[in-house]
């Protein structure tokens, strides 16, 4: 289990403002927050030192760049070679994400594809690697929902609703 931080509510509101737009200034979130410019470019600090900030990223539109096709798919290997699948797959251009997982597969991986060519590509090599047992492709219909974040500021507030009322 990872060890967390103990927060304090403001860097929670930080997070969920910079969340919605990483790109707004220090002075924009200090007159939200009523707090000074200096106190969130600390805590901000504080967040990215500790590790709870990552980096700042731009929430791209991909479908906007000719990648219209996204795509989950289940990876069952055996034998010890996971841990280098993991790594080959982590590098492929167009997966964006490589989880190992309970269950049927091994492996759950996301990506995004321009066309079925070089999807069909992708599952040939990854069914040809060695100890690939079954490789399952799901192509993704409709986004209900997609975001790299969760809101941490409302599940805090959420819990206490949904306590059971005594």
């Amino acid at each position: 289990m990872k060890e967390t931080q103990e927060l304090k509510e403001i860097d929670f509101r930080i997070i969920s403002m910079l969340q919605d737009n990483a790109g707004q200034s220090y002075g924009d979130i200090a007159k939200e927050l009523s707090v000074s410019e200096g106190t969130i470019y600390n805590r901000i600090t504080r967040l990215k030192k500790s590790g709870i900030i990552r980096k700042f990223i731009a929430d791209i539109d991909f479908s906007k760049l000719g990648y219209d096709l996204d795509v989950v798919m289940g990876v069952l290997a055996e034998g010890n070679m996971l841990q280098q699948m993991e790594q080959d797959l982590a590098i492929e251009p167009n997966i964006n994400k490589v989880y190992e997982v309970t269950g049927d597969y091994n492996l759950i991986l996301s990506g995004k594809f321009k066309d079925r060519e070089s999807l069909n590509g992708l599952i040939k090599r990854i069914s040809g690697m060695p100890n690939v047992k079954r490789v399952l492709t799901l192509l993704v219909m409709n986004t209900v929902k997609d975001r790299p974040y969760i809101d941490i500021h409302s599940e805090k507030k959420r819990r206490n609703v949904l306590e059971p009322r005594q």
